[in-house]
C-alpha cells in the first residue's frame, strides 16, 4: 500500500517541522554524551560522526519524500 500524495507531503512536512529538530537534539545529545563518556573525538571523527548521523535519517524516510516536490501526476 503506498502512501497518497496529500499523505506524503503532509507526512514529510511533520517530518522536517517536528523530526528532524528532534532528530538533531538526539543527536547532538548523544554525541555530547560519548564525548563526556570517552572523551572527544578528534575533530575530523567528529566530522564525520555529524555528516554520517545527517544522511542516516534520510534513508528511512526517502519513501516519504520522494515525489513531493514534483507536484501531483494524473495518474
Amino acid at each position: 500500500m503506498s502512501l497518497s500524495y496529500k499523505a506524503r507531503r503532509r507526512l514529510s512536512l511533520l517530518v522536517l517541522v517536528v523530526g528532524l529538530p528532534l532528530y538533531i537534539v538526539v543527536a547532538v545529545t548523544l554525541t555530547g554524551w560519548l564525548a563526556d563518556r570517552f572523551g572527544r573525538l578528534p575533530i575530523w571523527a567528529e566530522l564525520g560522526v555529524y555528516v554520517g548521523l545527517g544522511f542516516l535519517w534520510i534513508l528511512p524516510l526517502k519513501p516519504v519524500f520522494t515525489g513531493v516536490g514534483r507536484g501531483e501526476s494524473d495518474d
